[in-house]
């Protein structure tokens, strides 16, 4: 059922309030493909909404905000593993915490990201040295011009740090549906990430006593030790991508900053993001009713519930400023709209 002037807030993590034009609720592929129908009439843009933790709308939304409420979670025995076939509606924290309680090890390490299904190939979620595309089989996504189903393999998501062919070339092209991810029964912990080790270092936890479902919890704790609940304190999770810098920029970098927090990336440095930001003089600030988290500086929270147009004038700033102090470009990782 299509509604009118729908208030948005309800569907972003940041709380914002804005309103969509037109809205609904899809469940069905069929449901899908009749409110694309509608929107190709209208000649409407489509805001496509899951969990709402990736997204800042800095205004009304002039077209049709589409829900996707498709749901379903599906586990295959394999020889070699097992097959997770997940609709664009499940939770992602929820199909990790199934995986690890029924003993199949790859995606502990992304324990706690917010968000669903549909949204995760998108920007390659990724955290604590894993990333979706490590799990990565196959993707379902429908064609917004046409309402095609098309699969997509991993090479065809062109899978990079924190981005895919959906931020590119297919941007605002496709709706994703069905995401399907292979786990191996050989499975060896990925714990060499510094807050991991340092965790099960300080919690006597031998390498070779651990199982996914242990990491998922150390991933859980660490998480929760320094980022806010979205349901308490209103946030879009990491507000910035950490960024790559060639190795020349970094070494001038560490030299006039001993204390830099960085990792090696192919040729060049990823560097922390937090850090700069909190190097910067940024962490704990508040103005206004947005501010930045004061135990970690990459997120960006909105207790006041203020405007979109008010939390990127503040991300600006802060990449401004980082921009001025460390000759280093901040991107963004949410997707403003409109």
């Amino acid at each position: 059922m299509i509604q009118s002037d729908v208030d948005l807030q309800p569907y972003n993590t940041m709380t914002i309030a804005a309103r969509a034009k037109h809205f609904c609720t899809a469940t069905t592929l069929q449901e899908v493909r009749e409110a694309l129908r509608f929107a190709r009439a209208q000649q409407l843009p489509i805001l496509p909404l899951g969990g709402g933790s990736n997204i800042v709308l800095t205004g009304d939304f002039p077209g049709l905000a589409l829900h996707l409420g498709m749901r379903g979670l599906e586990f295959e025995a394999l020889d070699d593993g097992v097959r997770i076939r997940a609709a664009a509606g499940e939770n992602w924290h929820q199909l990790v915490m199934r995986s690890v309680e029924q003993g199949y090890g790859g995606l502990e390490n992304l324990a706690l990201i917010p968000g669903n299904i549909g949204a995760a190939p998108i920007q390659n979620i990724g955290a604590y040295g894993v990333e979706l595309k490590d799990a990565f089989e196959q993707l379902t996504a429908m064609e917004i011009s046409s309402g095609e189903l098309i699969t997509f393999d991993a090479e065809a998501c062109q899978f990079g740090y924190r981005d895919s062919i959906f931020k590119g070339p297919a941007k605002d092209r496709y709706l994703i549906c069905e995401v399907v991810l292979k786990l191996s029964s050989t499975w060896a912990p990925r714990i060499s990430y510094p807050a991991l080790e340092q965790y099960f270092a300080q919690h006597g936890l031998a390498r070779e006593l651990l199982t996914p479902a242990k990491i998922a919890n150390a991933v859980i704790d660490i998480r929760n030790s320094k980022l806010p609940n979205p349901v308490e304190i209103p946030n879009a999770g990491s507000f910035f991508k950490n960024p790559v810098v060639a190795d020349d920029q970094y070494q001038t970098l560490k030299e006039a900053h001993p204390e830099l927090v960085a990792f090696e990336a192919g040729e060049g440095w990823k560097l922390a993001a937090g850090w700069l930001i909190d190097q910067a003089g940024w962490k704990g600030f508040r103005n206004n009713g947005v501010g930045v988290h004061d135990r970690q500086a990459l997120v960006l929270v909105n207790p006041g519930h203020r405007c979109g147009s008010e939390v990127v004038n503040l991300a600006r700033d802060i990449a401004s400023d980082v921009k001025r102090k460390f000759g280093v470009t901040l991107e963004p990782e949410p997707r403003f709209y409109p």
